[in-house]
């Protein structure tokens, strides 16, 4: 009973050690090499040993290999020459079972060492070299190395054998290490359903990804939307059309709007103002970075590096001026729309308690009527002009005075407040009942 005994513990010592080679091999083939490289270079020698035999995989498996193959046949002969015997003897005291007692002893015992060989000496270890590859790798790369180069002739034989008969096959060795896009995609999906990536982080990445093929042209606004300056103009006009504009960058042309003479800023023109010197545009222009439209935004976003420039002015392909970029719009197309500060003070129509309205001058005509949708404004033919300013000086036939009051579609409208000679805000107020709106829309 006791020899019995014994020889079970050498059968399951063995199986242990099938398991081991096993749970090295998944463990150190799965492991990232990436990860393993960033622990090697924190000073981590055993990630070190466990990269090496990761990039050396002819001379690993075959270390592994000749491991499982020697326990698997002393574990196969030890096990059939001391448990058959004894268990074909019991299996003969049973009188219908006796003719075929040998026989039967050495299927069970092949049935039950296949079995303990596949859960424990293959399934089991290498659940657990999946579930961590690295840290296993890390603390079986170490006897790993240690066997590869105890039986370092047969392994040169193994792997130079290997090699021969690849080559004498023509077929490739090792795979072309290449992470497509795709590939990207689904680790960042993977990582939105373990809680890894914030919800907006993938959107990111698939814009970072087609940042590189994105032209200069897809991002820049179109000339026909840039606010020029004109050199010869008075400062009066200048400072005019860069206050209605509410951007910070112009660019400063003189004869035709091609003639560029460079980029002038708000903050340089009210510096000159506050230091009470005249305004001369030509005096603060800086030049610009000019780019051909086609260029990527990779490409320009180095140009904004190495220049130390945040706004582009794009040309075609006959040398025109075709639009302007700037440093904010590389950035929206990564992250998404950015509200600018001209967007948080955007002209607003506000509905109060009372079913009154307080209108910016300056809301455009369309967000005014989707906002107000029983104040109707002239159709879009006849329409010539842009804001609710615009509206009512239209309808006066002049440049209201402030107090104005006039009744357009069942409103009275007031106006309650001048910017110079704009109007800033207007009061709109019900002269007839009307229904309450099922929900207001939100400004």
């Amino acid at each position: 009973m006791n020899s019995v005994l014994l020889e079970l513990t050498i059968i399951f010592a063995l199986l242990l050690a099938n398991g081991v080679f096993a749970m090295a091999e998944i463990a150190i083939v799965s492991a990232r090499k990436a990860r393993l490289r960033q622990l090697a270079d924190g000073g981590d020698t055993r990630a070190g040993l466990a990269l090496r035999l990761a990039e050396s995989p002819n001379t690993f498996l075959a270390t592994v290999q000749i491991g499982i193959t020697l326990v698997g046949v002393v574990a196969a002969a030890f096990s059939g020459a001391s448990l058959a015997s004894p268990l074909a003897a019991w299996l003969r005291e049973i009188a219908w079972l006796a003719p075929y007692a040998d026989k039967a002893a050495f299927a069970i015992v092949v049935l039950l060492l296949t079995y303990f060989t596949l859960v424990i000496g293959e399934l089991v270890p290498k659940r657990i070299g999946l579930g961590d590859p690295e840290g296993v790798a890390r603390i079986l790369a170490g006897p790993m190395h240690l066997l590869s180069r105890v039986g370092a002739p047969v392994v040169s034989l193994l792997g130079s054998s290997t090699d021969a008969l690849l080559a004498a096959f023509r077929i490739k060795s090792e795979p072309e290490v290449k992470i497509t896009e795709d590939e990207v995609r689904l680790l960042v999906k993977e990582g939105m359903r373990a809680g890894v990536f914030h919800p907006q982080e993938p959107a990111m990445i698939e814009s970072v990804m087609a940042f590189d093929r994105m032209p200069v042209r897809d991002l820049m606004t179109p000339r026909s939307k840039i606010i020029w300056i004109n050199a010869a103009d008075a400062h009066e006009t200048v400072w005019q059309r860069i206050v209605v504009s509410a951007h910070s960058v112009f660019p400063v042309y003189e004869g035709r709007r091609d003639n560029v003479l460079g980029l002038v800023t708000v903050k340089a023109i009210y510096a000159n103002l506050a230091a009470g010197a005249p305004v001369n545009v030509r005096d603060l222009v800086t030049p610009a970075l000019i780019v051909p439209e086609s260029l990527s935004a990779t490409a320009l976003l180095e140009k904004f590096k190495a220049t130390g420039k945040h706004v582009a002015l794009a040309t075609d392909e006959f040398g025109a001026i075709s639009g302007l970029l700037s440093l904010h719009d590389i950035m929206e197309s990564i992250v998404g729309e950015l509200p600018s500060p001209s967007d948080r003070l955007r002209p607003r129509a506000v509905r109060r308690d009372d079913g009154s309205w307080i209108v910016d001058g300056m809301i455009e005509a369309a967000e005014f009527e989707r906002l107000v949708v029983d104040f109707p404004l002239h159709g879009a033919a006849e329409r010539d002009y842009q804001t609710f300013a615009g509206f009512i000086v239209k309808h006066l036939g002049h440049v209201p005075a402030e107090g104005e009051s006039f009744s357009h579609h069942g409103y009275r409208v007031e106006i309650i407040d001048l910017d110079g000679h704009r109007v800033d805000k207007v009061l709109l107020i019900a002269t007839k009942k009307r229904p309450e709106p099922p929900s207001s829309p939100q400004p």
